[in-house]
Protein backbone atom coordinates (compact mmCIF):
# COMPACT_ATOMS: atom_id res chain seq x y z
CA UNK A 1 0.00 0.00 0.00
CA UNK A 2 1.31 3.49 -0.50
CA UNK A 3 1.66 6.11 1.21
CA UNK A 4 -1.26 7.97 1.04
CA UNK A 5 -5.18 8.54 1.56
CA UNK A 6 -8.06 9.00 -1.09
CA UNK A 7 -10.32 11.67 -0.20
CA UNK A 8 -13.80 12.70 -1.80
CA UNK A 9 -16.05 15.46 -1.15
CA UNK A 10 -19.92 15.17 -1.12
CA UNK A 11 -20.66 18.93 -1.38
CA UNK A 12 -18.62 20.73 -3.79
CA UNK A 13 -18.69 24.49 -5.57
CA UNK A 14 -16.99 24.23 -9.06
CA UNK A 15 -14.79 27.33 -9.83
CA UNK A 16 -12.03 26.99 -12.33
CA UNK A 17 -9.75 24.18 -13.87
CA UNK A 18 -6.60 24.70 -14.62
CA UNK A 19 -4.09 22.97 -17.33
CA UNK A 20 -0.38 22.41 -17.09
CA UNK A 21 1.69 19.92 -19.09
CA UNK A 22 2.53 16.48 -18.67
CA UNK A 23 5.83 15.04 -19.12
CA UNK A 24 6.68 12.04 -21.59
CA UNK A 25 8.08 10.15 -18.65
CA UNK A 26 7.26 10.50 -15.00
CA UNK A 27 8.61 8.15 -12.15
CA UNK A 28 7.47 5.90 -9.38
CA UNK A 29 8.89 4.79 -6.44
CA UNK A 30 9.39 1.04 -6.30
CA UNK A 31 8.23 -1.13 -3.35
CA UNK A 32 10.30 -4.63 -2.05
CA UNK A 33 11.57 -7.41 0.39
CA UNK A 34 14.65 -8.17 1.06
CA UNK A 35 15.55 -11.92 2.52
CA UNK A 36 18.37 -14.18 3.77
CA UNK A 37 18.03 -17.79 5.65
CA UNK A 38 16.08 -15.97 8.00
CA UNK A 39 13.53 -16.45 5.57
CA UNK A 40 13.56 -19.84 4.75
CA UNK A 41 11.23 -21.65 2.94
CA UNK A 42 10.09 -18.32 1.44
CA UNK A 43 8.81 -18.27 -2.12
CA UNK A 44 9.85 -14.66 -3.47
CA UNK A 45 7.51 -15.59 -6.76
CA UNK A 46 4.28 -15.75 -4.22
CA UNK A 47 4.76 -12.43 -2.34
CA UNK A 48 3.35 -8.85 -3.97
CA UNK A 49 6.97 -7.07 -4.62
CA UNK A 50 8.16 -4.86 -7.32
CA UNK A 51 11.91 -6.24 -6.13
CA UNK A 52 13.51 -8.09 -3.80
CA UNK A 53 16.87 -8.26 -2.19
CA UNK A 54 18.78 -11.84 -1.74
CA UNK A 55 21.80 -12.53 0.59
CA UNK A 56 24.51 -13.92 -0.94
CA UNK A 57 26.97 -14.28 1.53
CA UNK A 58 28.89 -12.99 4.74
CA UNK A 59 32.26 -12.78 5.55
CA UNK A 60 34.38 -15.26 3.58
CA UNK A 61 33.05 -18.84 4.36
CA UNK A 62 29.11 -18.24 4.36
CA UNK A 63 26.74 -18.89 1.48
CA UNK A 64 23.30 -18.71 2.19
CA UNK A 65 21.70 -21.78 1.63
CA UNK A 66 18.60 -20.00 -0.44
CA UNK A 67 20.17 -17.97 -2.53
CA UNK A 68 20.10 -19.41 -5.64
CA UNK A 69 16.47 -20.00 -5.14
CA UNK A 70 15.26 -17.52 -4.07
CA UNK A 71 17.49 -15.30 -7.47
CA UNK A 72 15.61 -17.53 -9.76
CA UNK A 73 12.12 -16.93 -8.10
CA UNK A 74 12.50 -13.52 -7.99
CA UNK A 75 13.64 -12.94 -12.05
CA UNK A 76 11.14 -15.65 -12.70
CA UNK A 77 8.52 -13.82 -11.47
CA UNK A 78 9.40 -10.19 -13.27
CA UNK A 79 11.03 -8.76 -10.04
CA UNK A 80 14.05 -6.41 -9.92
CA UNK A 81 16.84 -8.48 -8.66
CA UNK A 82 19.30 -7.10 -5.80
CA UNK A 83 22.07 -9.29 -4.42
CA UNK A 84 24.19 -8.51 -0.70
CA UNK A 85 26.79 -9.74 0.81
CA UNK A 86 27.06 -9.14 4.71
CA UNK A 87 30.39 -7.38 5.65
CA UNK A 88 32.31 -9.05 8.31
CA UNK A 89 35.62 -6.97 10.51
CA UNK A 90 38.76 -8.51 9.01
CA UNK A 91 39.93 -8.40 5.42
CA UNK A 92 37.11 -7.21 2.55
CA UNK A 93 39.37 -8.29 -0.36
CA UNK A 94 38.39 -12.42 0.25
CA UNK A 95 34.81 -11.90 1.56
CA UNK A 96 34.84 -9.57 -1.80
CA UNK A 97 35.76 -12.33 -3.84
CA UNK A 98 33.67 -14.54 -1.91
CA UNK A 99 30.48 -12.35 -3.42
CA UNK A 100 31.70 -11.91 -7.08
CA UNK A 101 31.89 -15.48 -7.38
CA UNK A 102 28.53 -16.10 -6.35
CA UNK A 103 27.17 -13.54 -8.30
CA UNK A 104 28.83 -13.74 -11.43
CA UNK A 105 25.96 -15.54 -13.31
CA UNK A 106 23.80 -12.52 -11.89
CA UNK A 107 25.73 -9.20 -13.24
CA UNK A 108 24.33 -6.97 -15.69
CA UNK A 109 20.52 -8.35 -14.22
CA UNK A 110 21.01 -7.38 -10.52
CA UNK A 111 21.61 -4.44 -8.00
CA UNK A 112 24.61 -5.68 -5.91
CA UNK A 113 24.63 -4.00 -2.41
CA UNK A 114 27.24 -4.21 0.70
CA UNK A 115 25.51 -4.68 3.94
CA UNK A 116 27.39 -2.28 6.72
CA UNK A 117 26.39 -3.22 10.28
CA UNK A 118 27.32 -4.27 13.38
CA UNK A 119 26.68 -8.06 15.04
CA UNK A 120 27.58 -9.18 18.20
CA UNK A 121 30.21 -11.18 16.72
CA UNK A 122 31.33 -8.97 14.54
CA UNK A 123 31.95 -4.74 14.61
CA UNK A 124 32.32 -2.59 11.72
CA UNK A 125 30.70 0.43 12.00
CA UNK A 126 34.08 2.48 12.90
CA UNK A 127 36.84 4.02 11.05
CA UNK A 128 38.50 0.98 9.84
CA UNK A 129 35.24 -0.78 8.83
CA UNK A 130 34.73 2.79 6.93
CA UNK A 131 38.04 1.82 5.27
CA UNK A 132 37.09 -1.77 4.68
CA UNK A 133 33.43 -1.01 2.73
CA UNK A 134 35.49 0.97 0.19
CA UNK A 135 38.02 -1.14 -0.57
CA UNK A 136 35.25 -3.72 -0.66
CA UNK A 137 33.22 -1.50 -2.85
CA UNK A 138 35.60 -0.43 -5.01
CA UNK A 139 37.16 -4.48 -5.54
CA UNK A 140 33.07 -5.10 -6.69
CA UNK A 141 33.01 -2.19 -8.68
CA UNK A 142 36.37 -2.84 -10.89
CA UNK A 143 35.17 -6.89 -10.89
CA UNK A 144 32.22 -6.52 -12.58
CA UNK A 145 31.46 -2.81 -13.56
CA UNK A 146 28.29 -2.53 -11.58
CA UNK A 147 28.28 0.13 -8.55
CA UNK A 148 26.83 -1.03 -5.62
CA UNK A 149 25.01 0.06 -3.16
CA UNK A 150 25.93 0.27 0.55
CA UNK A 151 23.34 -0.64 3.52
CA UNK A 152 23.66 1.03 6.50
CA UNK A 153 21.49 2.58 9.62
CA UNK A 154 20.38 6.16 9.82
CA UNK A 155 23.19 7.24 12.38
CA UNK A 156 26.21 5.16 10.36
CA UNK A 157 25.24 7.21 8.00
CA UNK A 158 25.17 10.47 9.97
CA UNK A 159 27.91 9.80 12.45
CA UNK A 160 30.85 8.08 10.70
CA UNK A 161 33.18 9.97 8.23
CA UNK A 162 32.27 8.36 4.90
CA UNK A 163 34.88 9.13 1.85
CA UNK A 164 33.88 11.83 -0.43
CA UNK A 165 34.14 9.21 -3.73
CA UNK A 166 32.71 6.38 -1.74
CA UNK A 167 29.31 9.11 -1.69
CA UNK A 168 29.62 10.18 -5.05
CA UNK A 169 30.04 6.62 -6.37
CA UNK A 170 27.69 4.37 -4.46
CA UNK A 171 23.88 4.61 -3.57
CA UNK A 172 23.01 4.32 0.02
CA UNK A 173 20.49 2.09 1.29
CA UNK A 174 18.76 3.54 4.55
CA UNK A 175 17.86 1.69 7.22
CA UNK A 176 15.42 3.30 9.84
CA UNK A 177 12.35 1.91 11.75
CA UNK A 178 9.75 4.05 13.35
CA UNK A 179 8.60 0.80 15.64
CA UNK A 180 8.10 -2.69 15.71
CA UNK A 181 4.43 -2.95 15.54
CA UNK A 182 3.13 -4.58 12.61
CA UNK A 183 2.48 -3.06 9.17
CA UNK A 184 0.19 -4.28 6.75
CA UNK A 185 1.36 -3.94 3.03
CA UNK A 186 3.81 -1.46 1.73
CA UNK A 187 3.40 1.86 3.88
CA UNK A 188 6.54 4.22 2.58
CA UNK A 189 7.20 6.78 5.57
CA UNK A 190 8.95 10.14 5.68
CA UNK A 191 12.56 9.62 7.27
CA UNK A 192 12.91 10.71 10.82
CA UNK A 193 15.92 13.11 10.76
CA UNK A 194 17.63 13.29 7.68
CA UNK A 195 21.07 12.17 6.00
CA UNK A 196 24.06 14.34 6.38
CA UNK A 197 26.63 13.08 3.57
CA UNK A 198 24.97 11.68 0.97
CA UNK A 199 22.39 14.02 -1.63
CA UNK A 200 19.67 11.58 -1.18
CA UNK A 201 18.80 8.02 -0.34
CA UNK A 202 18.61 5.35 -3.59
CA UNK A 203 16.31 3.35 -0.93
CA UNK A 204 14.81 3.21 2.55
CA UNK A 205 14.16 0.15 4.54
CA UNK A 206 11.30 1.48 6.67
CA UNK A 207 9.92 -1.30 8.58
CA UNK A 208 10.77 -4.87 9.58
CA UNK A 209 7.83 -5.99 10.36
CA UNK A 210 5.98 -6.01 7.27
CA UNK A 211 3.31 -8.54 6.54
CA UNK A 212 2.33 -9.21 2.79
CA UNK A 213 0.53 -11.85 1.33
CA UNK A 214 2.21 -15.19 -0.01
CA UNK A 215 3.87 -15.07 3.26
CA UNK A 216 2.92 -16.09 6.96
CA UNK A 217 6.03 -14.32 8.72
CA UNK A 218 7.65 -10.77 8.85
CA UNK A 219 9.26 -9.28 6.37
CA UNK A 220 11.38 -6.44 6.00
CA UNK A 221 9.64 -3.87 3.49
CA UNK A 222 11.85 -1.33 1.25
CA UNK A 223 11.15 1.80 -1.05
CA UNK A 224 13.29 2.30 -4.06
CA UNK A 225 12.93 5.97 -5.44
CA UNK A 226 13.14 5.18 -8.66
CA UNK A 227 11.58 3.23 -11.95
CA UNK A 228 12.37 0.17 -13.34
CA UNK A 229 15.06 2.10 -16.08
CA UNK A 230 16.34 3.21 -13.25
CA UNK A 231 16.87 -0.01 -11.42
CA UNK A 232 18.27 -1.29 -14.43
CA UNK A 233 20.83 1.55 -14.47
CA UNK A 234 22.23 0.18 -11.08
CA UNK A 235 22.18 -3.10 -12.39
CA UNK A 236 24.24 -2.53 -15.61
CA UNK A 237 27.49 -3.72 -15.79
CA UNK A 238 28.88 -0.42 -17.33
CA UNK A 239 30.36 1.47 -14.64
CA UNK A 240 28.22 4.36 -14.92
CA UNK A 241 25.57 5.80 -11.91
CA UNK A 242 22.38 6.52 -12.49
CA UNK A 243 20.48 8.97 -10.94
CA UNK A 244 18.04 8.48 -8.41
CA UNK A 245 15.42 10.92 -9.83
CA UNK A 246 16.32 12.00 -13.59
CA UNK A 247 16.28 15.68 -13.86
CA UNK A 248 13.57 16.69 -16.57
CA UNK A 249 14.90 18.57 -19.59
CA UNK A 250 14.05 22.10 -19.64
CA UNK A 251 10.95 23.79 -21.09
CA UNK A 252 11.41 26.34 -23.75
CA UNK A 253 11.45 29.83 -22.12
CA UNK A 254 8.20 31.80 -21.56
CA UNK A 255 6.55 34.61 -19.71
CA UNK A 256 5.01 31.96 -17.34
CA UNK A 257 5.86 32.81 -13.45
CA UNK A 258 8.76 30.60 -12.15
CA UNK A 259 8.70 31.17 -8.40
CA UNK A 260 4.93 31.63 -6.33
CA UNK A 261 2.78 30.32 -3.91
CA UNK A 262 -1.02 30.62 -3.42
CA UNK A 263 -3.79 29.02 -1.15
CA UNK A 264 -6.10 27.13 -3.03
CA UNK A 265 -8.20 24.32 -2.37
CA UNK A 266 -9.08 21.61 -4.80
CA UNK A 267 -8.92 17.92 -5.99
CA UNK A 268 -6.16 16.89 -7.93
CA UNK A 269 -6.76 13.29 -10.67
CA UNK A 270 -3.57 12.09 -11.61
CA UNK A 271 -3.38 10.66 -15.69
CA UNK A 272 -0.12 8.84 -14.94
CA UNK A 273 1.73 7.51 -11.95
CA UNK A 274 2.86 10.71 -10.00
CA UNK A 275 5.46 10.78 -7.26
CA UNK A 276 4.29 11.76 -3.88
CA UNK A 277 7.30 13.85 -2.26
CA UNK A 278 8.48 15.63 1.46
CA UNK A 279 8.74 19.13 -0.59
CA UNK A 280 7.42 21.63 -3.70
CA UNK A 281 10.36 19.83 -5.79
CA UNK A 282 12.35 17.10 -8.00
CA UNK A 283 15.01 17.39 -5.17
CA UNK A 284 13.22 16.20 -2.07
CA UNK A 285 12.41 12.69 -1.14
CA UNK A 286 9.74 10.53 -2.56
CA UNK A 287 7.76 8.53 0.31
CA UNK A 288 5.07 6.61 -2.36
CA UNK A 289 2.95 7.63 -5.30
CA UNK A 290 -0.51 8.35 -6.61
CA UNK A 291 -1.62 5.85 -9.18
CA UNK A 292 -3.95 7.16 -12.26
CA UNK A 293 -8.22 7.11 -11.24
CA UNK A 294 -7.31 8.09 -7.16
CA UNK A 295 -7.85 11.60 -5.90
CA UNK A 296 -6.27 14.25 -3.75
CA UNK A 297 -7.73 17.62 -1.86
CA UNK A 298 -5.13 19.85 -1.94
CA UNK A 299 -4.93 22.90 0.17
CA UNK A 300 -1.78 25.24 -1.37
CA UNK A 301 -0.38 25.53 -4.81
CA UNK A 302 2.86 26.28 -5.21
CA UNK A 303 5.19 27.34 -8.72
CA UNK A 304 9.08 26.32 -8.66
CA UNK A 305 10.18 26.76 -11.69
CA UNK A 306 9.59 24.02 -14.17
CA UNK A 307 6.67 22.34 -12.28
CA UNK A 308 3.59 23.08 -10.39
CA UNK A 309 2.87 21.59 -7.01
CA UNK A 310 0.08 20.95 -4.65
CA UNK A 311 0.15 20.68 -0.76
CA UNK A 312 -1.72 18.49 0.89
CA UNK A 313 -1.99 16.60 4.56
CA UNK A 314 -1.54 12.95 4.75
CA UNK A 315 -3.04 10.91 6.95
CA UNK A 316 0.39 10.74 8.80
CA UNK A 317 -0.37 14.63 10.37
CA UNK A 318 2.66 15.98 7.69
CA UNK A 319 2.29 17.90 4.43
CA UNK A 320 3.82 16.03 1.28
CA UNK A 321 3.27 17.37 -2.53
CA UNK A 322 2.44 16.03 -5.99
CA UNK A 323 3.30 17.61 -9.20
CA UNK A 324 0.06 18.88 -10.96
CA UNK A 325 2.51 19.63 -13.90
CA UNK A 326 5.20 21.61 -16.02
CA UNK A 327 4.31 25.34 -15.64
CA UNK A 328 2.86 26.93 -18.42
CA UNK A 329 2.17 23.33 -20.38
CA UNK A 330 -0.10 20.03 -20.19
CA UNK A 331 -0.89 18.25 -16.80
CA UNK A 332 -0.24 15.23 -15.19
CA UNK A 333 -4.07 14.55 -14.79
CA UNK A 334 -7.45 16.98 -14.09
CA UNK A 335 -7.33 19.80 -11.17
CA UNK A 336 -10.35 21.51 -10.05
CA UNK A 337 -10.41 24.53 -7.94
CA UNK A 338 -12.26 25.95 -5.98
CA UNK A 339 -13.79 22.86 -3.55
CA UNK A 340 -15.28 23.69 -0.50
CA UNK A 341 -16.00 20.64 1.72
CA UNK A 342 -18.22 20.16 4.18
CA UNK A 343 -17.82 16.11 4.74
CA UNK A 344 -14.55 14.70 3.26
CA UNK A 345 -14.58 10.63 3.14
CA UNK A 346 -11.33 8.21 2.87
CA UNK A 347 -12.03 5.56 -0.36
CA UNK A 348 -9.25 3.23 -0.98
CA UNK A 349 -9.01 1.52 -4.78
CA UNK A 350 -8.61 -2.16 -4.61
CA UNK A 351 -5.32 -3.37 -5.71
CA UNK A 352 -4.71 -7.07 -6.69
CA UNK A 353 -3.91 -9.89 -3.84
CA UNK A 354 -5.72 -6.98 -1.28
CA UNK A 355 -8.65 -8.39 0.80
CA UNK A 356 -11.22 -7.10 3.27
CA UNK A 357 -8.46 -7.82 6.20
CA UNK A 358 -5.38 -6.30 4.37
CA UNK A 359 -7.50 -3.02 4.03
CA UNK A 360 -9.53 -2.96 7.62
CA UNK A 361 -5.60 -3.18 9.08
CA UNK A 362 -4.37 -0.35 7.11
CA UNK A 363 -6.82 1.84 8.32
CA UNK A 364 -7.82 0.62 11.70
CA UNK A 365 -11.06 -0.37 11.03
CA UNK A 366 -12.81 -4.27 11.74
CA UNK A 367 -13.37 -6.36 8.26
CA UNK A 368 -16.42 -6.36 9.43
CA UNK A 369 -17.63 -2.66 9.21
CA UNK A 370 -15.62 -2.45 6.03
CA UNK A 371 -17.78 -5.01 4.65
CA UNK A 372 -21.00 -4.16 6.05
CA UNK A 373 -19.89 -0.34 4.68
CA UNK A 374 -20.02 -1.37 1.04
CA UNK A 375 -22.92 -3.58 1.46
CA UNK A 376 -21.27 -6.95 1.43
CA UNK A 377 -19.77 -9.65 3.53
CA UNK A 378 -16.34 -10.67 4.37
CA UNK A 379 -16.95 -13.57 2.32
CA UNK A 380 -17.98 -10.63 -0.54
CA UNK A 381 -15.64 -11.02 -4.11
CA UNK A 382 -13.19 -7.79 -4.23
CA UNK A 383 -11.35 -6.60 -7.42
CA UNK A 384 -8.95 -4.46 -8.47
CA UNK A 385 -9.94 -1.25 -9.43
CA UNK A 386 -13.31 -1.08 -7.39
CA UNK A 387 -13.54 1.90 -4.93
CA UNK A 388 -14.23 0.91 -1.49
CA UNK A 389 -16.11 2.97 1.14
CA UNK A 390 -13.18 3.77 3.97
CA UNK A 391 -15.12 6.16 6.80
Amino acid sequence: MKFKTKFITLIVAFLAAISFALPSQVNAALNGIDVSSNNYGIDVSRVPADFAIVKATEGTGYVNPQFQTNAQQTLSSGKKLGIYHFLNAGDPIPQAEAFVKQVRPYIGKAVLVLDFEDTNYSKVQNANGVANAKRWLDYVYQQTGVRPWIYMSLSAENGLSWPADVIANYGIWIAQYNSYNPVYGYQPRDLFGSIKQWPSMTAFQYSSMGYLSGWGQNLDLSVFYGDRNTWDKYAAANGSTAPVTPVPSQPAESNVVSDADYAQTGVFKPSATVNIRTGAGTGYASVGSYAPGESVIYDHVYIRGTYVWARYLSYSGRYHYVALGVNGGESYGSRSSGYTSLVSHTYYTVKSGDSFWSIASKYGISMYTLAANNGKSIYSLIYPGESLYIR
